[in-house]
């Protein structure tokens, strides 16, 4: 475990990969602190933050917690996608063995409208379950679990990504590759140009995505919403403003 002594500068670690990570470590290299963010590498063309960068994994928990004592950092956040769960487990072992306080930036997950035609499943295979027949799918999961939706041929797909998939998609399935964020005018315009019965996501929330929802509901267009991963207790903001104000303390 490592001991901090008094009045020790700040250095902060981020998992980063979200736009509220690079918001955080922008606001907090204004405050004058130590930031290194983290980013997966999955992504071919990632939008770099300000500051230090490392791309890449650290190797499971003890990999991590290794990284941060042989780095020195005096904290470590956790502002991950909400469904990057292995990191997050990762970053609660880690933070626990090493002593350096985790906090877990989360954004809040969406709710459904009123009116909203909306179903809340536990994984792929229950949402794939759930198409009827003749369904046509705006699939906005990402590349996890694609065959498990593709097995559905009596149901057309969109299937929008970021990156194009190694997989050769079937013919009841087309490819459209964009990134976020995405605004009503088109989010509408692509669900009656598809035909979309189906809008089948993950529970991201924020607002760089959340427009497909809206025209959703403004279709009838039915939501099947995945749940999100269960986390372990950690000390968590839904807010960059609230993060500052607790690392900044």
């Amino acid at each position: 475990m490592v001991t901090r002594q008094a009045g020790q500068p700040k250095s902060i670690l981020i998992l980063g990969g979200t736009a509220e990570a690079r918001s955080l470590a922008a606001g907090l290299i204004g405050l004058g602190f130590d930031v290194t963010s983290s980013l997966a590498g999955r992504t071919q063309a990632p939008i770099h933050p300000p500051g230090a960068v490392r791309v890449g994994g650290f190797g499971g928990a003890a990999g991590l917690a290794r990284y941060l004592q042989e780095n020195s950092f005096t904290h470590l956040v956790d502002a991950t996608h909400p469904y990057a769960a292995a990191i997050s487990r990762n970053a609660i072992e880690a933070a626990q063995s090493t002593g350096v306080p985790l906090l877990r930036l989360m954004r809040p997950p969406w709710t459904p409208a009123r009116d909203a035609v909306w179903l809340d499943v536990a994984g792929a295979d229950e949402a794939a379950t759930a198409l009827p027949a003749g369904a046509s799918v705006l699939l906005t999961t990402g590349h996890a679990d694609l065959q498990t939706y593709l097995q559905r041929s009596d149901c057309r797909f969109v299937i929008r990504v970021i990156e194009k998939p190694v997989l050769t998609l079937p013919d009841h399935a087309r490819l459209l590759v964009s990134r976020p964020p995405y605004d009503l005018a088109k989010e509408l315009a692509l669900m009656r140009d598809c035909a979309i019965t189906h809008l089948v996501a993950k529970n991201s929330g924020g607002g760089q995505t959340a427009a497909k929802l809206e025209a959703a509901n403004a279709l009838g267009v039915t939501t099947i919403m995945l749940a999100r991963p269960h986390y372990a207790s950690a000390p968590e903001v839904e807010s960059v403003e609230a993060a500052l104000t607790v690392l900044s303390a």
